[in-house]
C-alpha cells in the first residue's frame, strides 16, 4: 500500500510539472484551428493544430527554431506531395515514391532531423488523406505556420516561471556535487576504499544531471527571451548561465579527485590529516551556492568558503603522501578555480588566490 501511495504521489507530481505544457498545448490546438478555418476560411486546416502541438511538444528551448523547421519540412512535403500526386495519383508505390523524394529533397537541402520526418509525414498525409488534384498546398502550408505561430503566442503569453525548472535541476546537480565531495571526505576519514568507491559510482552518473541543468537553462533563456512578462527573470537567470560552464568542469574534476583518492587508499598511500577538511568546506560552499542561486542572490557567502578553501590547498596538504595524494590536491585546487568561477570569480582572479606549490 505505502508503495501505490508512493508510486501515485511521483505520478501526480510529474502531472503538476506537466500540467502548463499541456494547456498550452490545448489552448493552442484550438486556436490555430480556429484562425485557420473560421478566420482565414481554409477547409481542412488540420496541418494548423498538428504544428501547434508539434511545436509545443518538443522540449523547452527548441520552439523557436523547432516552428522554423517545421514549417520547412511541411513545405518541402507538401510541395513535393501536391506535385507528384497531381500527376501520379494516390497508391502504394506513389506513397513510396512521394515520401523517398520528399525526405531525398530535405537531405539535399542539408537540413536535420526534424525537417525531414515533418517532410516525409507531411507527404504521406498529402498523398494518403488529400484526394488527387486537390490545389490546396499554399493553404496547409499557411496552416503550418499558423500553427507554430500561435504555438509561440500562447507559450509568451501564459509562459512558465523560467526559473522554477533552473532551480530544481540546479537543486539536483549541485546537491549531487556537494554529496560526492562529503562522501570521499568521509572515505579518506575512515580510510575506507568501498565508501570511495561507492562515491565515484554514484559521481559518474551525474552526466544526466548537468545535462537536465543544461536543458533547463535553455528553458529558462527562451521564456526569458520571448515572453515580456518574464523579462524581469534574465538577470536572475544570467547568475545560472555564468555558472553553468564551470560546474560541468567541477563535476569532471570531482571525479578525477575521487578515482585518485579511491587509489591512494587502495595503495595505502597516508593522506594529510586536513584533506578531508578542505573537501567538506568546498561541499558547504556547493551548498551554500545552491542557497543563494535559488534566492537570486549574488553568491558571496559561497565565494568566501570557496577562498577559504583554496587557500588551504597548498603544498603543506600534500604532506608525505604519494603520487596519488598529490594528484588529489591538484584535482582539489582545480575544483576550487572551478567553484570560484561559479560564483561570478574570473578564472585569472580564481587562479590568483591558489597558494603556490
Amino acid at each position: 500500500m505505502h508503495r501505490v501511495r508512493e508510486e501515485l504521489s511521483r505520478r501526480l507530481l510529474r502531472l503538476r510539472r506537466t500540467a502548463l505544457p499541456i494547456l498550452h498545448s490545448a489552448i493552442s490546438a484550438g486556436i490555430a484551428w480556429l484562425i485557420a478555418a473560421d478566420l482565414i476560411g481554409h477547409a481542412r486546416p488540420f496541418f494548423a493544430p498538428i504544428a501547434a502541438v508539434i511545436c509545443l511538444g518538443v522540449s523547452l528551448g527548441q520552439r523557436l527554431r523547432r516552428v522554423a523547421e517545421l514549417v520547412a519540412g511541411v513545405s518541402i512535403g507538401i510541395g513535393v506531395g501536391d506535385l507528384l500526386i497531381l500527376q501520379i495519383g494516390s497508391g502504394t508505390w506513389q506513397i513510396m515514391l512521394v515520401v523517398a523524394l520528399a525526405l531525398i529533397t530535405a537531405v539535399l537541402l542539408d537540413s536535420g532531423t526534424v525537417i525531414a520526418m515533418q517532410a516525409g509525414s507531411s507527404a504521406v498525409l498529402v498523398a494518403t488523406l488529400l484526394p488527387p488534384g486537390d490545389s490546396g498546398g499554399l493553404d496547409r502550408m499557411v496552416d503550418a505556420l499558423i500553427g507554430g505561430l500561435v504555438a509561440l503566442a500562447v507559450a509568451a503569453l501564459l509562459p512558465a516561471n523560467p526559473l522554477t525548472v533552473a532551480h530544481r535541476q540546479g537543486k539536483v546537480l549541485l546537491g549531487e556535487l556537494a554529496a560526492a565531495l562529503r562522501a570521499v571526505a568521509e572515505a579518506v576519514t575512515g580510510r575506507d576504499p568501498g565508501q570511495a568507491a561507492a562515491a565515484l559510482s554514484r559521481a559518474r552518473k551525474t552526466t544526466k544531471a548537468f545535462e537536465d541543468f543544461r536543458t533547463a537553462l535553455d528553458t529558462g533563456a527562451e521564456i526569458a527571451r520571448i515572453a515580456p512578462i518574464r523579462w524581469r527573470r534574465r538577470a536572475d537567470l544570467e547568475n545560472y548561465l555564468a555558472a553553468a560552464v564551470p560546474l560541468d568542469h567541477a563535476m569532471r574534476n570531482t571525479r578525477v579527485l575521487i578515482r585518485r583518492a579511491l587509489a591512494a587508499l587502495r595503495d595505502g598511500e597516508p593522506a594529510p590529516a586536513e584533506l578531508p577538511v578542505v573537501l567538506t568546506k568546498l561541499a558547504d560552499a556547493v551548498d551554500l551556492l545552491r542557497a543563494e542561486l535559488a534566492a537570486g542572490d549574488e553568491p558571496l557567502a559561497a565565494r568566501q568558503l570557496a577562498l577559504e578553501a583554496a587557500k588551504q590547498a597548498s603544498v603543506a596538504l600534500i604532506g608525505e603522501g604519494g603520487f596519488s595524494v598529490r594528484v588529489v590536491v591538484a584535482q582539489l585546487r582545480s575544483l576550487a578555480v572551478d567553484l570560484l568561477q561559479a560564483t561570478g570569480v574570473s578564472r585569472d582572479d580564481a587562479i590568483a588566490a591558489l597558494p603556490p606549490l
